[in-house]
């Protein structure tokens, strides 16, 4: 049986890139030894991370002054590297879930930090409209896109200072003004490569500005002058980073992605307002991830989420369980996730829904 993943992450990867990761794991590049095994400084390793950061570049239209990092710890280091970095005096956050929520946890170690808005009153089933951002801080962090929650931000916002994102889980899915960001960032694992690398897309000149000393693994700037080598990095998941990104560009970019990712989204949406025993945990469709798509049982039928789920599961639906926060169910289609993947699992909301 065909499984379609659904997880939210670690999560689904194209085939082009598993098939060639796989291939590098026995020979890696002709050289005769795995990419696991290969020192992160000989000439094939160096060339693949030079290659990464500039497919990137290519693919995003990332303008000069800023910079690619391939750098490990996960998004979750992020949360504090940020502001040993950034964060003089102050620093806003909007916080709209709970990686949200713990970036502005970690982000109080550091400094005064201020709370732009919240959507926490709903259980972060919405975004925030408006920001009340203190012309006086160093930067405003948002996250664009929250998987557990189902929401997501997807347009650049204007911002009057310098504007950091978190987006870990919509990286690549759609065309960035990058122009707009200061700092942008991210774990891999749902929308790149497999868990163990990090992405970070920084402006150069917002480094070097803060007065506290910074330890040289926590230092953008050192890892920029070390072409994300200043120490032994994530060597096969910045490999199988390469590959999803070459896979990308075959697909014709982000742009071409985009439309594909709306018509995924699209789908299902319509299905779960179609169908009588669904409906979606975000209300205003303005708000609604195509990233991770969240909805649970109609109030009468509630007692039918496990059934739905072994249903589900028994036609090769794998990670449809929604998180703890929601319960119900979690469709995350990133961009690996196939339009065919999203028609079997409306087909099996529609055979359910014939049943019961």
């Amino acid at each position: 049986m065909k499984k379609y993943n659904f997880s939210a992450g670690p999560s689904i990867l194209s085939q082009f890139t598993i098939k060639n990761t796989a291939e590098a794991v026995i020979d890696f590049e002709g050289t005769g030894l795995s990419v696991m095994e290969v020192s992160h400084r000989d000439k094939e390793f160096m060339a693949t991370m030079d290659k990464a950061r500039l497919l990137f570049k290519e693919l995003l239209d990332i303008p000069s002054g800023y910079e690619v990092l391939f750098l490990g710890g996960g998004a979750s280091l992020q949360f504090c590297m940020v502001p040993y970095n950034l964060l003089n005096k102050k620093a806003a956050y909007l916080t709209t879930g709970t990686w949200a929520s713990k970036a502005m946890k970690e982000a109080k170690f550091f400094g005064e930090v201020v709370e732009a808005a919240t959507s926490k009153d709903k259980n972060f089933s919405y975004i925030p409209k408006k920001f009340d951002v203190p012309d006086d801080a160093d930067y405003f962090h948002i996250t664009t896109n929250n998987t557990i929650f189902g929401t997501e931000i997807r347009e650049d916002i204007d911002s009057k200072i310098p504007l950091v994102a978190d987006m870990s889980s919509d990286i690549l899915s759609r065309p960035v003004d990058i122009s707009k960001y200061a700092l942008i960032y991210g774990g891999a694992q749902k929308n790149l490569a497999p868990s163990g690398v990090s992405f970070v897309i920084v402006k150069e000149d917002i480094l070097g500005k803060v007065k506290r000393p910074i330890p040289s693994m926590l230092n953008y700037k050192v890892h920029i002058d070390n072409g994300s080598m200043f120490n032994t990095p994530p060597v096969l998941p910045v490999y199988a980073a390469y590959q999803t990104l070459l896979w990308l560009k075959e697909k014709g970019g982000v742009k071409e992605m985009e439309k594909i990712n709306v018509r995924k989204a699209d789908m299902l949406y319509q299905e779960i307002e179609r169908n009588r025993l669904f409906k979606s945990t975000v209300s205003d469709p303005r708000d609604r991830s195509i990233m991770n798509i969240c909805f649970v049982m109609h109030e009468n039928y509630g007692d039918l989420e496990k059934e739905f789920l072994e249903f589900a599961y028994n036609k090769g639906m794998v990670g449809l369980k929604g998180h703890r926060s929601v319960g119900g169910f979690r469709a995350s289609c990133y961009n690996a996730m196939t339009e065919e993947g999203v028609r079997a699992l409306v087909d099996a909301m529609r055979e359910f829904e014939k049943q019961c």
